[in-house]
């Protein structure tokens, strides 16, 4: 028997290679190369698809809205952007036990009720499945409904494909992506080839049905999608989920979406009946101090359409080491040197013999420039040990040059603190409002130095 041809496949940009490399030569990542089985095939896949189509002027397109139906859960509708939509396709990755497979189940429980839901599971017997939703309250008789849903335990994709089209349902979810093969390739389950391929057919069914279809991937060890990164490009939605799996709450972000807006954020908390979408967020990244600390200053951040109010905490303490130490938990920790560069040379602060430590509370990951002034403010306030005014909020980007850069959304930003009971805002020139606003005393700067003076003359 011949001896099966091996090639090197890229688990990053999905090049073939036929030796092995520390580099990939497509795409220069490093040991990205895993050995595969070489797929051949007798004819052309996508011959059906080969029919050429009319080209038509853009003008001549018409546009429309496209519509949504619910999921079945408010926080999980507001990461998609409004709703599922038909024949879109969505994927969703995250660690093994954060909640992917509970809020699935929970949707399609609720889906079920109104639509067709077909859950298929590669990994859980049907058993397993319905063990699951008996302890979630989403059984024939618990109170979220359930009892229609379609339960479908499979692997092989030819007989999943096979089940959609018989049964026709609304929704179908895949769990996971990393489970599935097909037959037309000889590699195993998991495989590049193998993911690749079952991805694809899975959204041109998607495509072609109008079935909505979420599939559920595998992460690896550094927290992206396992397989090549093609998976990503060609579904509509990527969701990933975070948070820590010891902690109760768990937050969903949408990093691409062909229907809505992007950075979305869902917050959930992990309960006894499931993950419930919680109503007011700001409430769990704020800690809630007796008296004022040193070293904490509230943050306005926006996570897509919606505002947040977030407490960075900073810890500025002596080094006992020639290099201090600088760590930062949720923020980016090469902008923490950059600041703390910024505010020895415009305001005259110098931390070079003193160790940073940096935290945004709640296990929320703050990614936009307008957590610049907040991260400077708490680092100034714990080191000269005395805490910032009681009810004050600051947002905006510092520039190299010392100077307060406008953020966007800067109206909503101050709507949202005056709302939770804020008294104090320091913010960038470019953003004061125009008209007042009731409760909320707004100081306006537009360098570093003058934010530091504002808020030592409180």
């Amino acid at each position: 028997m011949a001896k099966a041809k091996t090639v090197y496949i890229c688990t990053e940009c999905g090049g073939q290679t036929p030796k092995w490399a520390g580099q990939c030569p497509n795409c220069n990542g490093w040991n990205t190369l895993v050995e595969s089985v070489a797929e051949t095939t007798a004819g052309h896949r996508y011959q059906s698809l080969a029919k050429s189509t009319p080209v038509r002027k853009l003008a001549q397109i018409e546009a429309a809205d496209v519509p949504r139906f619910s999921s079945g859960v408010s926080e999980f509708d507001r990461v998609l952007g409004g709703g599922l939509v038909a024949g879109g396709v969505v994927l969703i990755g995250g660690d093994p036990g954060i909640g992917k497979s509970t809020l699935l189940l929970q949707s399609l429980a609720h889906l079920s009720r109104e639509r067709r839901a077909l859950y298929v599971s590669g990994e859980e017997s049907g058993a397993q499945i319905a063990l699951r939703a008996q302890r979630l309250g989403l059984g024939a008789t618990g109170e979220g409904g359930g009892g229609e849903l379609d339960l479908l335990a499979e692997i092989q994709l030819e007989k999943i494909l096979g089940v959609i089209e018989s049964e026709k349902p609304d929704v179908v979810v895949i769990d996971s992506i990393q489970t599935v093969y097909s037959e037309a390739l000889s590699s195993a389950p998991g495989s590049v080839a193998q993911v690749r391929e079952c991805a694809a057919q899975l959204t041109r069914s998607a495509k072609q049905s109008g079935v909505t279809v979420i599939m559920v991937g595998h992460v690896t060890k550094e927290g992206s999608l396992a397989g090549p990164r093609v998976l990503e490009h060609i579904v509509d939605t990527v969701l990933y989920f975070e948070g820590d799996t010891h902690s109760s709450y768990r937050l969903v972000r949408a990093f691409k979406n062909r229907f809505g807006a992007v950075n979305e954020l869902g917050v959930f908390a992990m309960t006894e009946k499931g993950l419930r979408g919680v109503a007011n967020p700001s409430a769990l990244f704020l800690s809630q101090h007796e008296q004022s600390v040193p070293g904490s200053c509230v943050l306005v951040t926006q996570e897509g359409t919606r505002p947040l109010l977030v407490e960075v905490q900073a810890l500025v303490d002596t080094a006992q080491v020639p290099n201090p130490r600088r760590l930062a938990v949720g923020l980016e920790q090469n902008r923490l040197a950059m600041l703390l560069a910024v505010m020895h040379r415009h305001a005259g602060i110098a931390c070079f013999d003193q160790d940073v430590f940096l935290n945004a509370v709640g296990g929320v990951k703050i990614t936009e420039p307008a957590a610049d002034l907040a991260v400077l403010l708490a680092i100034h306030s714990s080191l000269r040990n005395k805490p910032l005014p009681r009810g004050i909020v600051a947002f905006g980007e510092v520039g190299l040059a010392g100077e307060i850069r406008p953020s966007p959304r800067g109206q909503d930003r101050l709507k949202e603190a005056a709302k939770l009971g804020f008294s104090i805002a320091i913010i960038p020139k470019a953003n004061a409002p125009k008209q007042p606003i009731d409760g909320l005393e707004v100081h306006a700067v537009d360098r570093l130095e003058h934010a530091i003076s504002v808020v030592a003359g409180l």
